[in-house]
């Protein structure tokens, strides 16, 4: 990733070590939501492609797709986080994720930007009890009037409601 004029004037990438840089997030849309993902655990964006249903896939596994000869699993991300089912339009995004040495899609309504955020910026996870499972979410982004609720895609994508991607990928 080069550094845009902007970050080498605010002296982001100047002399710091590695630990000191900010992380950088992908920031997409679901809904009036914004999420993100570690930008290190994303291969590529691409428009929704038609994917081939997988029978008896839970229903917030799309189907798969062929990227350039790997089979790809696809997860509605709507679906997933049982959101209200959207409709697939032009601005629908698919980004490719690699994933504990899978390469995964996840569908979204659409990808924002790739945003950086130091570890003052980013607040704790809040604690709902046990009706709500925040075990995936890292934290909340907290930037201007923004709020960015961070995903540990790895954990998401690896957990056991997500464990048969391992029976739908074909290897």
């Amino acid at each position: 990733m080069s550094m845009s004029s902007d970050e080498s004037r605010n002296g982001l990438g100047a002399g710091r070590g590695a630990l000191a840089m900010p992380n950088e997030f992908l920031t997409f849309t679901l809904g009036q939501e914004e999420y993100g993902v570690d930008i290190l655990k994303v291969q590529e964006i691409r428009g929704y492609d038609t994917v081939t249903r997988i029978p008896e896939a839970p229903e917030f596994i799309k189907g798969v797709i062929n990227l350039r000869g790997t089979i790809v699993p696809v997860v509605d991300m709507r679906l997933k986080f049982r959101l209200a089912t959207a409709e697939y339009n032009e601005f629908t995004v698919m980004i490719i994720l690699n994933v504990a040495r899978r390469v995964v899609g996840m569908v979204v309504d659409g990808v924002s930007d790739v945003m950086q955020l130091s570890a003052e910026q980013i607040r704790p996870a809040p604690e709902f009890g046990s009706s709500v499972n925040t075990r995936f979410i890292t934290g909340i982004g907290a930037l201007d009037q923004r709020m960015l609720i961070l995903i540990d895609i790895e954990k998401l994508m690896s957990s056991q409601d997500m464990a048969l991607m391992d029976s739908v990928a074909v290897h």
